[in-house]
């Protein structure tokens, strides 16, 4: 078996982020990040509130552009591969307008304008996208809900709808667990791992520890630069986590603890 860090020699990384520096004034965000994700995996991002993440997450796409360094998606410029729908993102709540009078199915049909031309004028192939990835993450039944009238849960899902309508390779999650149901978490879990086995590539920024190891087959823990990249098991370590949460020693109640217990902690420390 390929290491988690290490990609086959004939496969390009779907995902490759070469010695990337991002600055915002006197702050340094990202400082020498270098990070290769391959075709077909599921990848956990962890760390704390302001390790970069989401910055991360900008560079990918094209959004912010690093101050030295380069990003490539499929080997391509992140701008491009935005432009070809090769990469689709799932955001924050608090980055959505939920107020805007657009429904579930307009959200989803969202993925579908980059195939439509200048018209933006959806086609029965189109549509029927659409109805697929509503049938995928169980919303079919809301389609014609406002999408501030979806609970968080249900909110992510049609996010993730819109991905898989775009027929996207590449999928990016910023905290998709944060404020969503059980059932929500688990419909996610299974879709991401779903969308790996068909061979996309999935990056997810979270906090939920408990749902790693059954989400995501590598980790890597961020903090302005990548502290570590491999296994999930090994990624979970107390010292790993010590490291990627800007703590010099761990509170030995968390070696006495249960992993749960651990966890939690740390939730709770990467969400102050």
């Amino acid at each position: 078996m390929t290491p988690a860090n290490q990609l086959p020699a004939n496969q390009p990384p779907a995902i490759e982020v070469s010695d990337v520096v991002v600055r915002y004034g006197e702050v340094v965000a990202l400082d020498g990040v270098s990070l290769s994700v391959a075709s077909g995996r599921v990848t956990g991002l962890v760390g704390m509130n302001g390790s970069g993440k989401s910055t991360l997450f900008k560079a990918i796409m094209g959004t912010v552009r690093p101050d030295t360094g380069t990003v490539l998606i499929d080997g391509t410029a992140p701008v491009a591969a935005r432009k070809q729908g090769l990469v689709g993102y799932v955001p924050q709540s608090e980055d959505v307008d939920w107020a805007f009078p657009v429904s579930v199915r307009d959200v989803v049909m969202m993925g579908r304008y980059g195939r439509q031309g200048l018209t933006r004028r959806a086609r029965h192939v189109d549509h029927a996208a659409v109805a697929e990835a509503l049938e995928r993450v169980e919303l079919t039944g809301y389609a014609d809900r406002q999408i501030g009238q979806l609970s968080g849960g249900q909110r992510k899902r049609a996010f993730v709808a819109r991905g898989i309508a775009q027929d996207a390779r590449i999928l990016l999650l910023d905290e998709p667990f944060a404020g969503v149901d059980k059932r929500s978490e688990a419909t996610i879990v299974r879709l991401l791992r779903e969308l790996a086995d068909d061979g996309r590539t999935v990056l997810v920024s979270t906090h939920d520890l408990h749902a790693l190891p059954r989400l995501a087959d590598e980790a890597v823990l961020l903090l302005h630069r990548v502290l570590f990249h491999g296994g999930v098991a090994e990624a979970l370590r107390p010292d790993n986590l010590a490291h990627a949460f800007g703590l010099d020693v761990l509170d030995r109640d968390l070696d006495r603890g249960s992993d749960r217990d651990r966890d939690r902690d740390f939730d709770r420390e990467g969400s102050a």
